[in-house]
């Protein structure tokens, strides 16, 4: 978690680098940034546990570790 104080750096980074902007390019860049925390509480949050049981195969657990292993390439030269 970002604490206060990393935030306010972060800000004033951010600020000094574009308050010589002009007037216009200013209140597009706020445009800009109101539009992408509309769309950021819009977007679903997607739990990782919706991942398992994704991929189906016939192949036991043993058969896809054993095809891994199989394909695995070595390439280096020991010199």
């Amino acid at each position: 978690m970002i604490s206060t104080t990393q935030h306010t750096s972060l800000a004033d980074y951010y600020f000094d680098f574009l308050k010589n902007l002009n007037s216009a390019s200013k209140l597009d860049l706020i445009s800009k940034l109101s539009q992408s925390l509309k769309e950021q509480e819009s977007i679903p949050q997607s739990s990782l546990e919706s991942l398992f049981g994704a991929y189906k195969s016939d192949e036991s657990a043993e058969e896809i570790i054993a095809n891994i292993r199989d394909s695995r390439v070595f390439n280096r030269n020991n010199k």
